[in-house]
């Protein structure tokens, strides 16, 4: 399930990331690059700080080749697309808490400590938003709207919880995952976010 989960949301996250780099104006490269950025960041910064090699991507090659496509054709339906938006949101949160269950997956293989573990799920789930956004020059999303990178945590330590009682993983993951798509689009429907911190004053 996770795996089919995945290909659907690295095209949805490649497709968004195309998106962002049309905002900008950038040419095709431009677009391929922030695409696939967006897509499989994650996944690479999470292999790279783990010391997981060979990275992910490298042995599925047809998923770079499957979101650099997805980017691209987003480049002429890009007119069309806010007719999905909603579909977008739903696909997003699933790949969040998808990308966070299989980035824990990734740690516990390795034999990290459990706080790493929920490291690498919310690097896997966040980190290729964070990418895009830098390259793009704004703000990450991640930093200030909605309950995102919270949500990766919160999925991270229930799946750990529910494995630790030894319900298996595949009770585990099928119930985090549950649970942290539902909480995401709670978040998305209510507006709920953490609180902010504004400091406007100058040093002299």
């Amino acid at each position: 399930m996770l795996t089919f989960i995945y290909l659907v949301a690295i095209v949805a996250e490649g497709m968004s990331g195309a998106l962002a780099a049309g905002r900008r104006n950038m040419d095709v490269f431009g677009v391929a690059v922030i695409a696939f950025v967006t897509a499989l960041g994650g996944g690479t910064v999470r292999d790279v700080i783990l010391g997981r090699f060979p990275i992910g991507w490298t042995q599925h090659p047809e998923y770079v080749g499957l979101v650099i496509a997805a980017g691209l054709l987003t480049t002429l339906i890009a007119r069309h697309m806010h007719k999905l938006r909603r579909l977008f949101l739903v696909v997003d949160a699933m790949g969040l808490v998808a990308f966070s269950l299989i980035g824990c997956e990734v740690a516990l293989r390795l034999g990290y400590s459990i706080p790493l573990v929920i490291m690498s799920g919310m690097i896997t789930g966040i980190c290729g938003g964070v990418l895009r956004d830098v390259l793009c020059n704004h703000v990450p999303v991640v930093f200030q709207r909605e309950l995102y990178a919270s949500v990766s945590v919160v999925v991270c330590c229930l799946f750990l919880g529910l494995d630790a009682l030894g319900l298996g993983e595949t009770v585990s993951t099928v119930s985090s995952f549950a649970v942290g798509l539902t909480l995401r689009m709670l978040a998305i429907g209510r507006g709920w976010r953490l609180p902010t911190f504004s400091y406007q004053q100058r040093w002299e």
